[in-house]
């Protein structure tokens, strides 16, 4: 019974043994588990601090010298635009021009058939002798009876009509003369010649055609250097201008253009012509401009963007037309600071190209996102990349 006591008090010390080491085994792992997702927790954390800051692109706000301006929308109008019509009815012979290409005044365009033009020349020429003809006729016979009636060898009606036959004759010389005139005029107008210089279009009829007064324009011609732009000046501005007290010498404006692509044309222009009257439509006066076209770049009927310069430059702050953004409380731009992107309110002015002034908010030197703007909240950190200078981003 002892030894079986003992065997017993054995058995059981050795499975509490069994149950403290599976315990310790047990905690353990339970720490280290702990410490793992600890350890992933944290890196998780880091890793999503680094993707909550976005990458933007920036720029610099700068001070530069900015000239008070005031943009309309104008549009390109040739000097000169002739549409080249026939004069005469005839079949077409030949067109002597390349589509598109410049002309010189009297280059010949369009030849009409000839022959029927050169045989009526013809034809009045021949009236003509024959009319001069019947008038040394009439001369002889007025003198001979002139010498006749001084002699009393004629009656008197007989000298009335040799002279009424001889101003007869003369005026037949007249009109066949006239007739030879308009013949000839009529022979000129189978050369169809450009009456300006410039850039001609299309042709609108071809080789075998019957063509007239009646047919339409065969084709157009614009000159091309210089250009007109024209564009309406509100009531309103004109009213600004004068309730400022200082009119600008129109002379002195100057006049920028700039294409539907941003571009700013290389040339200036200056102010030739205002109306004298206001359009009852739209409230508004045309002004007109005269620009150098030396290039060719302007075309006739083109819309473009009219700036007009006045008075000397001011030193403003401009940024990029690409960083403002619009709420209910007015115009903002991010810049970054610390690393961070911070909201400034800012008062903008007149545009300047793909840019604008910035009449208050901004001093120069800001560090101003262009790119990435959608992804940007105030606050936010963010990784700022300079972008180049000049661009004007979107």
């Amino acid at each position: 019974m002892m030894r079986w006591s003992r065997t017993a008090e054995e058995a059981a010390s050795s499975v509490q043994r069994r149950s403290k080491t599976r315990s310790y085994t047990l905690g353990w792992c339970c720490r280290r588990a702990r410490s793992a997702v600890a350890v992933a927790v944290a890196g998780g954390m880091i890793v999503s601090a680094h993707a909550q800051a976005p990458a933007v692109g920036t720029v610099y706000a700068v001070r530069k010298p900015v000239a008070e301006t005031a943009d309309f929308v104008g549009r390109i109008d040739a000097i000169d635009r002739v549409e080249i019509r026939a004069r005469v009815q005839g079949y077409l012979e030949k067109i002597l021009f390349k589509e598109g290409d410049l002309v010189k005044t009297g280059d010949r365009l369009y030849q009409i058939e000839k022959g029927p033009f050169q045989a009526a020349v013809e034809q009045a020429q021949a009236a003509l002798d024959h009319s001069k003809a019947e008038k040394a006729l009439t001369e002889v016979q007025l003198k001979r009876q002139q010498t006749l009636i001084a002699e009393n060898s004629t009656a008197a009606s007989a000298l009335d009509q040799a002279r009424a036959a001889d101003q007869e004759a003369a005026a037949t010389i007249l009109s066949n003369r006239a007739s030879l005139d308009i013949a000839e005029i009529n022979l000129g107008y189978t050369d169809i010649v450009a009456p300006v210089s410039g850039k001609i279009s299309k042709t609108n009829v071809t080789i075998g055609n019957v063509v007239g007064p009646d047919s339409g324009a065969l084709t157009l011609i614009v000159s091309q250097d210089p250009m007109y732009v024209t564009f309406p000046v509100s009531q309103r501005e004109f009213l600004r201008v004068q309730e400022s007290g200082h009119r600008p010498d129109v002379k002195a404006i100057k006049v920028k253009i700039r294409f539907a692509s941003g571009s700013l044309y290389d040339q200036e222009g200056t102010i030739d012509f205002i109306d004298v009257y206001v359009n009852r439509a739209t409230d508004t006066v045309l002004v007109r401009a005269v620009i150098p076209n030396p290039a060719r770049l302007l075309i006739d009927g083109q819309l473009v963007s009219v700036a007009l310069e006045a008075g000397k430059p001011d030193e403003k702050v401009v940024v990029p037309q690409s960083a403002l953004i619009a709420d209910q409380e007015g115009i903002y731009v991010f810049i970054v600071e610390d690393g961070k992107a911070v909201v400034r309110r800012i008062t903008v002015g007149a545009e300047d190209g793909p840019n604008i002034v910035v009449e208050k908010g901004l001093s120069g030197g800001e560090q101003v996102i262009v790119q990435g703007i959608q992804s940007v909240r105030p606050g936010q950190a963010v990784q700022a990349s300079p972008m180049p200078t000049g661009l004007n981003r979107s």
